[in-house]
């Protein structure tokens, strides 16, 4: 951010795969919302099966618990059959949201994740007698932070990244790895959301490209990232970074800092009730957004899809957020067929250099993750 690297690459972006992402987002952010309220299932053969709690699977082999499974494209997904007292709630929520943001009712978000948690309750999903609101928990939290709070900078922190010269090649991709992925996720999660809150307008992209410093929405937002990051880090906090579903406060209405204000203001108290704020069941949340993923995907009425030069990175772009479950990969593979079809076509030079760039570090990134593995 501060080397305005990021700055760059969002200025590289050609307007269709601006919207293009903006709309993969709304995909995406939909397809997290269908899996939350467990209304597809996916069903594969044993001939499909690559690996089983990391290693490789036998069909005749024994497993004491399975953790996670691995399996090839043979993987079919299909409709539940409705009979899980969790996807009923979901449905319910589903149907009560849509209602009343069909009828214009404000609130209607917090409204129906408040009305689907009660009617959780006698669907059992909500449970009771798991809420405490013993201080316990938080007390622990603060204790353990004496023992995190600058542990980057120690022995077991980045010094010992280096300790063993035959692992830093391998220390060197990983972080060229999550890097590349944590920046693209950023700006891809920006570039969605503010087109789709008209906080990145044509008037804030124009300020974004000619002014100095951190005079634009865009500059601003990509600079509290940054400094986020680096923060939660030395407080020894996993990563810091924007999360896509924080499109749910756009579908609500939020346009201006007013609602990250409040936002993090409910945070807060959060932490005080954080027994009574974990007991909404996701079944409660995705309802929510499988919507807001619908309102972003407004943004592909944007994109010329009569031109194959446009409409082919579009695609890709958007498709493969979804299919490939990341905002960079999506990125990724849009960057690769733009430049594809820009060579193909003699129109290199109509090619950003700083896009050329970042579809060969994707390349690069690829190559890695296949030598990591």
């Amino acid at each position: 951010t501060v080397t305005k690297i990021r700055k760059s690459i969002i200025k590289a972006i050609p307007e269709s795969l601006q919207n293009a992402i903006s709309g993969g987002i709304g995909i995406f952010i939909a397809y997290i919302g269908v899996k939350g309220a467990e209304i597809i299932q996916f069903t594969s053969e044993a001939k499909d099966i690559i690996s089983v709690n990391g290693q490789p699977f036998a069909a005749a082999g024994t497993y004491d618990g399975i953790f996670a499974v691995v399996t090839g494209g043979g993987i079919i997904p299909a409709l539940v059959d409705f009979t899980n007292p969790s996807t009923q709630l979901a449905l319910i929520g589903l149907v009560l949201l849509v209602v009343m943001l069909v009828l214009k009712v404000k609130g209607a978000v917090l409204i129906s994740i408040v009305a689907t948690t009660l009617i959780g309750i006698p669907f059992g999903v909500v449970n009771l007698s798991n809420v405490s609101l013993s201080s316990g928990g938080l007390s622990e939290s603060f204790s353990q932070l004496g023992v995190t709070f600058g542990a980057a900078f120690g022995p077991n922190g980045m010094q010992s990244l280096f300790s063993d010269p035959s692992r830093i090649p391998l220390v060197i991709m990983t972080v060229f790895a999550f890097s590349l992925s944590d920046t693209f996720d950023t700006i891809g999660t920006f570039i969605g959301t503010g087109r789709r809150s008209g906080i990145f307008s044509e008037e804030d992209q124009k300020s974004l490209e000619t002014s100095t410093g951190f005079k634009s929405k865009m500059d601003k937002a990509l600079f509290a990232d940054a400094i986020a990051t680096s923060i939660g880090a030395i407080f020894g906090t996993s990563n810091t970074t924007t999360y896509v579903e924080s499109a749910a406060g756009i579908g609500a209405g939020g346009r201006t800092g007013l609602t990250s204000v409040v936002t993090a203001l409910l945070f807060i108290a959060c932490i005080l009730i954080a027994p009574i704020a974990g007991m909404v069941p996701a079944a409660a949340t995705s309802p929510v957004l499988i919507i807001v993923g619908v309102m972003m995907m407004s943004s592909f009425t944007k994109i010329n899809w009569e031109d194959l030069d446009e409409a082919i990175p579009a695609f890709f772009a958007s498709v493969f957020m979804g299919f490939g479950y990341s905002i960079s990969y999506g990125i990724a593979a849009g960057f690769i067929f733009y430049c594809l079809v820009k060579v193909c076509k003699g129109q290199f030079k109509d090619v950003h250099p700083i896009l050329f760039v970042s579809t060969l570090l994707f390349l690069l990134n690829f190559v890695v993750l296949a030598i990591i593995a």
